[in-house]
């Protein structure tokens, strides 16, 4: 049905359409946009009225956080903000707090169930806000893949890696196996760890974090990495090239930092004469090996809080937080850009908007607990033995 014949036979949605589409959202924001682009409209005044007066009665019952790529009018309400393992350790030292309401993603909020306590109860405001990378690791394909590396002769040489951005059951599996999780920012020294274990590493389940960590960082060769296919036999590998690899890559990607290209970098440069490029180590390798400097969100951020006056900027990484850079830098004179003429917000982490959340932190003032994340304890003892590996590293 086209939106005129809509209008004429004057449909108005329903009370569930707007809580699930966001009260007067702005379209555009779910696709592509172009550079410097159009954030959704400014928040209703009423949702912030009700989101306040929700999280004043809830008081010290509530904690919530907000992730860097969150819109601005869901980050206004967050108690601490920052990436997804910074959150879940705030949230952790966070006891008194009964409620954490993690305005993220889905494996952010199985994270902060798994490092907090018992009494906590975690909260997602939409369960649809999940991530398309750690969707791109089944423990049944992880699994099928371990499987593959015994039938290969190496699984006993082999320590898995697994990245933050994945699910409580790939974080169990790494633990179960004798792995570790890292984060963009500690990619590096979890990789020397788990090259003093063994041979090799299964990295999960985004290959240009790992590729790039091994290749740029630790002076390895693009042939020293093979990429693990779960949708097809044996990975799309031969069990030599396994037996000859030191990583091997899983076939996942972030949905956005994968869209930066070589063209966006040269782009930039051509329009901005002296421009820094700055991107994310979820970038392609090309990317990074074209780019000035390179990291993750915290460094992104701390790098443009120490540059100087009058300096120009290129950034690589979600729209929301690069626009909320610019305006936070642009009285200092520094002139802040997005990396790519076009390209979409998060669209899932976009899914955490201001009607869900003020619907959650209504709910838990009514006393209804809405959205728990719950890991089950098995799955919850080995995925912490690998978060607990990881916080050891030196």
């Amino acid at each position: 049905m086209t939106t005129a014949q809509t209008q004429e036979l004057d449909v108005q949605p329903s009370p569930l359409a707007l809580l699930l589409l966001g009260r007067e959202a702005d379209p555009r924001s779910e696709r592509g946009v172009e550079c410097p682009g159009d954030l959704p409209s400014p928040s209703d005044p009423g949702l912030v009225a009700r989101a306040r007066a929700a999280k004043e009665k809830l008081g010290d019952k509530v904690f919530v956080l907000g992730h860097h790529y969150q819109r601005d009018e869901v980050i206004q309400f967050a108690d601490v903000t920052g990436d997804s393992f910074k959150l879940a350790r705030d949230a952790a030292a966070r006891p008194e707090a009964e409620y954490i309401v993690f305005c993220g993603v889905h494996f952010m909020a199985e994270s902060a169930d798994i490092l907090t306590s018992d009494e906590q109860k975690v909260v997602l405001p939409d369960l649809a806000a999940g991530c398309s990378m750690a969707d791109m690791a089944t423990a049944e394909q992880v699994a099928e893949c371990w499987d593959v590396l015994t039938e290969a002769g190496i699984a006993e040489q082999v320590v898995p890696v697994s990245y933050m951005n994945s699910s409580a059951d790939i974080k169990a599996f790494t633990g179960k196996h004798g792995g570790t999780i890292c984060t963009s920012s500690n990619a590096e020294r979890a990789l020397d760890w788990a090259f003093e274990q063994g041979e090799k590493v299964l990295f999960l389940p985004d290959q240009h974090l790992g590729r790039n960590t091994a290749v740029r960082d630790m002076g390895m060769s693009l042939e020293d990495c093979v990429l693990y296919n779960p949708h097809k036999p044996n990975g799309g590998l031969t069990a030599e090239e396994l037996r000859a690899a030191k990583m091997i890559l899983w076939r996942g990607h972030c949905s956005v930092h994968g869209r930066f290209s070589l063209d966006s970098v040269n782009d930039v440069r051509a329009r901005i004469p002296g421009v820094n490029v700055l991107v994310h180590p979820e970038c392609r390798h090309e990317v990074v090996a074209a780019a000035d400097y390179v990291g993750s969100t915290e460094y992104i951020i701390k790098a443009l809080e120490a540059a100087p006056a009058g300096s120009k900027w290129a950034i690589g990484t979600e729209l929301n937080l690069v626009r909320r850079l610019a305006n936070r830098f642009a009285a200092e004179g520094k002139e802040i850009v997005f990396l790519d003429k076009t390209v979409c917000f998060c669209s899932t982490m976009n899914r955490i908007d201001l009607p869900h959340l003020v619907w959650a932190l209504e709910s838990l003032a009514e006393g209804n607990l809405v959205n728990r994340i719950e890991v089950d304890k098995e799955t919850e003892a080995f995925a912490k033995l690998a978060l607990e590996r990881m916080l050891a590293l030196p």
